[in-house]
């Protein structure tokens, strides 16, 4: 990681980007390298905001009707080889276990890169008759996938996610599930809880999902004009229900082949969520998902300061806002200040001898420059409007950042040019297969498909559609 002296001392967010991303993982404490390459170490203040964030997501999901199990960390790697095009899209990626218990394994046994094959597996199992339909699972759990270019959060040999995986009766009921989850979930999440405008759409055919009939995807431009896939929906047609056994007898009697999906999002999402509202203090964290919505600062450790700042705490923590006392008599004020700062707090509220004098505090807003003032008797009111004022304004500097590096494009080269410092929207017929190579040979990638106005388009179609086309992670 990356060392630049002074505890609030940064790389320059415009001109040296990944190596301000490093500094803010190590000095606002947010994860370090684990002991094996590629690995990572969440440590507690991050945790907390992926617990945040697993809460909020946990519930979208489950109001959509799906029930949360948890599978083996182990599959038999003759699990993956029943679906051909899904063991070769992960098999670079595969982490095998040869030995075990000091002898040699009769069938080597993967540690999971995803579930599909075990829950294709199951399902396989306990579906039987139409009664069984649909059959809607989530977990959450970690996952292993070889990375040769580690970057935490980002890309790591292991990471945390959830994926679900569901079983319809019907095409139509799959597809329609699956669009459900992926914008009442993952869309919604994105946008409502982390402040991050996300484009939705379906991936071109060579970029989809091994095994998939279609895929959907939430993409957001993060601070340097890069793309970030930020989770994905699968619909998986009848491809892993004719390599399992996935069937039911309908109500006529007759055995029929099931339709699945499957849906999945990571901790890949506290990434985004740095490198969508960072900025050169550090650190950015929209108020839904924070685990310290306002901190009370004592600006002295004298009794009577402290005791007024445990107050202030106490009455906003009555009002439901998630508050930390910060009474440390050290560091120094401004050493404090600063950490708060680097870990995105939303609200400072300081409170010092004079404040306390005029019968005030001095307040300081994570999303915009400068300080103003409160009266102390309409802080319990005054804060919570503060904190949703500063969620719609994460979203909306988001927002504006995106719309302004998105450059509407009529050929392959204005897009290589306009992906040098963010999106570039092409009619996806202009481009076409061959338009996505000459787009490779730049590292630059479809990103997803949209309609005109920017929507989620049909599955079974790509005529009439725009190309979102940029720069990933």
């Amino acid at each position: 990681m990356a060392h630049n002296d002074g505890p609030g001392v940064l790389a320059s967010v415009r001109d040296d980007f990944p190596r301000w991303y490093q500094d803010v993982l190590e000095k606002a404490q947010l994860a370090d390298n684990g002991p094996v390459r590629g690995t990572m170490v969440i440590r507690p203040y991050a945790y907390s905001i992926w617990e945040r964030m697993q809460a909020d997501v946990d519930a979208r999901i489950k109001r959509t009707g799906a029930e949360n199990v948890y599978l083996p960390l182990f599959i038999p790697q003759s699990y993956l080889e029943r679906e051909a095009e899904h063991v070769e899209g992960f098999s670079p990626e595969l982490a095998v276990v040869t030995h075990a218990g000091g002898k040699e394994l009769t069938e080597p046994v993967v540690v999971r890169p995803t579930s599909e094959t075990v829950f294709g597996e199951l399902m396989a199992k306990w579906v039987q008759s139409h009664r069984d339909l649909p059959m809607l699972l989530n977990q959450w759990s970690n996952v292993v996938r070889w990375e040769l270019r580690p970057r935490l959060f980002l890309r790591t040999t292991e990471f945390l996610w959830q994926e679900g995986h569901t079983a319809h009766a019907t095409a139509e009921d799959a597809a329609a599930y699956a669009r459900r989850i992926h914008l009442e979930v993952y869309r919604d999440f994105l946008q409502e809880t982390l402040a991050i405008p996300v484009l939705v759409g379906v991936k071109s055919p060579r970029e989809r999902f091994a095994g998939a009939i279609n895929t959907m995807t939430c993409e957001a431009m993060m601070g340097d004009g890069k793309a970030l896939q930020m989770a994905t929906s699968h619909e998986l047609g009848q491809n892993f229900a004719r390599a399992f056994d996935i069937g039911y007898t309908d109500s006529a009697g007759t055995v029929q082949t099931c339709w699945t999906t499957s849906w999945g999002s990571s901790t890949r999402m506290m990434g985004g969520l740095i490198m969508s509202h960072g900025d050169q203090a550090g650190l950015r964290v929209p108020p839904r998902i924070a685990p310290i919505q306002a901190v009370v600062v004592a600006v002295k450790d004298d009794e009577r300061t402290v005791a007024a700042a445990s107050a202030i705490a106490d009455e906003l923590t009555d009002a439901g806002v998630r508050v930390r006392l910060d009474a440390r008599s050290t560091p120094g004020f401004g050493r404090r200040i600063v950490e708060w700062e680097l870990k995105g707090v939303p609200l400072r509220i300081e409170v010092g001898p004079r404040d306390l004098d005029a019968q005030q505090a001095t307040i300081g807003r994570r999303d915009v420059q400068g300080k103003t003032t409160l009266p102390l008797d309409q802080l319990r009111t005054s804060v919570p409007v503060l904190l949703d004022a500063m969620q719609a304004e994460l979203f909306e500097q988001a927002s504006r950042r995106l719309a302004e590096n998105t450059a509407d494009v009529e050929t392959v080269t204005e897009a290589v040019a306009a992906a040098a410092s963010g999106f570039a929207r092409i009619p996806y017929a202009a481009l076409g297969e061959s338009g996505e190579d000459e787009l490779a040979a730049s590292a630059i990638t479809v990103r997803c498909l949209q309609t005109a106005e920017g929507g989620l388009p049909a599955a079974d179609t790509t005529e009439d559609l725009f190309a979102i086309v940029g720069r990933s992670y």
